[in-house]
């Protein structure tokens, strides 16, 4: 399946496969403290404004173009200082889960966007997605922190890590344009 998955930028036409997937884990997980889903509107509309900052967004394909899964980057803070961070996610449909999507994806973003400029990504992930934990890991996130009972969702209160990963020179280097 590996070799038929086609990764390219994501369009506003993929709002309501990206929607339909997100549902899943706003409504079945605790992957997302959202309890109510973006319909194909709303999804748009956020996708649109990430995407009109510079901020990567990616899917991937079946070979019958079936959006399996979705990855973005967003801005980690709102304040100047954060320009050169972003925050990650990824998402994967429920059926494609443990078939190489997240894999695949992971390593796109990271990709995507270091060619940004981004120096540090960063992901904010629930204790309860163990599996997240361990793809963040394996390419190259590594724990920063935990906010104990962070969240609460599902009748829990469920604890976030904090991992992050060195984008391109990370830190080894000014920003251009900068010094």
């Amino acid at each position: 399946m590996n070799n038929a998955l086609e990764i390219c930028e994501a369009s506003l036409d993929d709002a309501g496969q990206i929607a339909e997937i997100f549902s899943h884990y706003v409504l079945e997980s605790t992957a997302s403290f959202e309890t109510e889903p973006p319909d194909r509107d709303a999804m748009a509309a956020r996708m649109e404004a990430t995407m009109a900052q510079g901020y990567p967004w990616l899917v991937v394909r079946d070979d019958d173009g079936r959006v399996l899964g979705y990855a973005h980057a967003q801005s980690f803070g709102d304040r100047t200082g954060y320009a050169y961070s972003c925050e990650t996610s990824i998402y994967v449909r429920a059926d494609s889960v443990g078939k190489g999507v997240g894999t695949r994806l992971i390593n796109a973003l990271v990709e995507a966007c270091e060619e940004c400029g981004y120096r540090q990504a960063f992901a904010v992930i629930a204790g309860t997605e163990p599996a997240s934990v361990v793809l963040h890991a394996r390419a190259s996130y590594f724990p920063v922190g935990t906010l104990a009972a962070a969240g609460w969702k599902h009748g829990k209160w469920i604890d976030v890590f904090i991992m992050q990963r060195k984008l391109g020179p990370g830190a080894d280097t000014l920003p251009e344009g900068e010094g």
